[in-house]
């Protein structure tokens, strides 16, 4: 294990790309409360964005639109839960983990279906496997990423992707195209384990990733099992999911638990027009223009 040795001025900046669950489909349920999910996965060039600074001492800031969103919850952060499973995985094995100053600008809406808190988290283990120079076995910062959440693992990775299981069995999707989207939330939360609760069905059909004439039919011929009990939770969803049909999105689902959805646009040009127009008409809310990310290239690829 090579010991690291940090000059002052060293930085290492990570993106954490929303994640969006382009389909989700619920195929069961373990003994342990576990659900099965068969998710088709995306990842957006929006996200938030890490800051890692060799430091006297360990710091941990917030910033950003939505930090305050974090209140009370940043001392158990999984950003700090991360740097500390990821520091005793390389100090057992003989190597440096100096004292780091971390930064968090907070872009994404908290607890909102897109995967904020655990791709932060994952870009943290990135971040910090760099800044420390380390080396680990591959298995051992999966491990990690799982002990962190079962999202985790998925925005390690921050490519196209099909995850079964709880989240962890993850096949990668070389071939999908970039989507110019338009993220939408109104700013209000949907309590994930009360939408799976409220859940009747649990044993649905798994993914069908059998290609149609294009990636819109692919992904359209497919669902989100738990927005409809979202939707009934939150009537929001079904006008933010109206609001993007009308700005002439191609397809529009919601994401994971919500209560973010997506609607899928022909150009980014398209995409922030409608971005813009959809804010002006609900300035409290959350809209942003994105493009996805390709299947088969580097996450943080510019």
């Amino acid at each position: 294990m090579p010991t690291a040795s940090l000059a002052d001025d060293v930085t290492v900046i990570e993106d954490a790309p929303a994640k969006i669950n382009l389909a989700l489909h619920v195929t069961g349920q373990r003994s342990d409360g576990y659900h099965l999910l068969d998710m088709l996965v995306t990842f957006t060039r929006h996200g938030d964005r890490l800051q890692f600074t060799p430091a006297k001492q360990d710091e941990f800031e917030i910033s950003g639109r939505f930090a305050e969103a974090l209140g009370d919850s940043r001392d158990d952060n999984l950003v700090l839960k991360a740097r500390d499973l990821l520091r005793d995985a390389i100090t057992r094995g003989g190597g440096s983990t100096p004292a780091v100053r971390i930064q968090l600008q907070k872009n994404l809406p908290t607890a909102s279906g897109v995967g904020g808190g655990s791709a932060d988290a994952a870009a943290t283990l990135r971040g910090l496997m760099r800044l420390w120079d380390a080396s680990l076995p591959p298995e051992t910062v999966e491990a990690i990423a799982v002990r962190l959440g079962a999202d985790v693992p998925m925005c390690l990775a921050s490519q196209p992707l099909v995850a079964r299981g709880i989240g962890e069995q993850i096949t990668l999707v070389n071939d999908m195209p970039i989507f110019a989207i338009v993220l939408a939330n109104p700013l209000k939360g949907v309590s994930t384990p009360e939408v799976f609760r409220k859940l009747t069905t649990k044993n649905n059909l798994p993914l069908d990733m059998t290609p149609h004439p294009n990636w819109i039919e692919t992904i359209g011929a497919m669902r989100n099992d738990l927005e409809p009990v979202a939707r009934d939770m939150l009537p929001e969803i079904a006008e933010i999911s109206a609001m993007l049909r009308t700005r002439g999105a191609s397809l529009v689902r919601m994401s994971g638990s919500g209560a973010t959805c997506y609607g899928i646009f022909e150009t980014l040009a398209a995409a922030q027009d409608a971005a813009s127009v959809l804010h002006n008409e609900r300035p409290g809310w959350y809209f942003e223009a994105t493009e996805t990310i390709a299947g088969g290239r580097d996450a943080r690829a510019g």
